[in-house]
């Protein structure tokens, strides 16, 4: 039984490490439209600016909040080691 709660530990440690990587990745993929000193910034540009920054302020803490609970899970499978399980 132990081994099994061991085993589903390192493949939730994995799991978690690898959505916090790929919701990164997502955040750093969408680049935007650079504008010039000499345009004149619009409504649309503004609003387009801003949905940006949402989006990856969101993909970021979802990503934040997998890397927490894969180090959470690290932890516990190492006490676990630690404890002789």
């Amino acid at each position: 039984m132990t081994e099994i709660v061991i085993t589903l530990l390192d493949v939730l440690t994995v799991a978690g490490a690898l959505a916090s990587g790929a919701l990164w990745w997502l955040a750093s993929r969408h680049r935007l439209r650079r504008v010039s000193r000499f345009e004149a910034l619009d409504a649309a540009d503004i609003n387009r600016i801003v949905v940006a920054l949402n989006r990856t302020q969101t993909l970021n803490a979802r990503a934040a909040l997998a890397t927490a609970v894969a180090a959470g899970l690290a932890g516990l499978r190492v006490l676990l080691g630690l404890a002789g399980f």
